[in-house]
C-alpha cells in the first residue's frame, strides 16, 4: 500500500500543486498528473489500484503507466512524502 506522510501543506497553483514539508524544510512542485496521483493517495492504495484510476482519467497505456508512476512514487518517497508497505 502506498499512502502519504503526514506533515506535508499543499497549495494548488493553477493545475499544479506545491508542497512543502515544514519539518524537513523541502519543496515539490508537481504538475498536474502528479497533482492527481497526490489527491488519488489520500486513500491509501496500491500501485496497480492508482493505475487503473489514472488509466480511466488520462490516455495511457498499463506499461507506461506503471513505468512512470513507479519512477514518480520513488521520487516522492525519497523526498519522504509517502511510504510503501508490502
Amino acid at each position: 500500500m502506498i499512502r502519504r506522510r503526514d506533515g506535508w501543506l499543499t497549495a494548488r497553483v493553477g493545475g499544479d500543486l506545491v508542497m512543502m514539508s515544514v519539518g524537513d524544510n523541502a519543496y515539490i512542485g508537481l504538475n498536474e498528473i502528479g497533482a492527481r496521483i497526490w489527491d488519488l493517495l489520500e486513500t491509501p492504495r496500491s500501485l496497480p489500484d492508482l493505475c487503473r484510476d489514472l488509466m480511466a482519467d488520462y490516455e495511457v497505456g498499463a506499461d507506461a503507466c506503471q513505468a512512470d508512476v513507479e519512477a514518480f512514487l520513488d521520487d516522492l518517497e525519497r523526498r519522504g512524502a509517502i511510504s510503501r508497505e508490502s
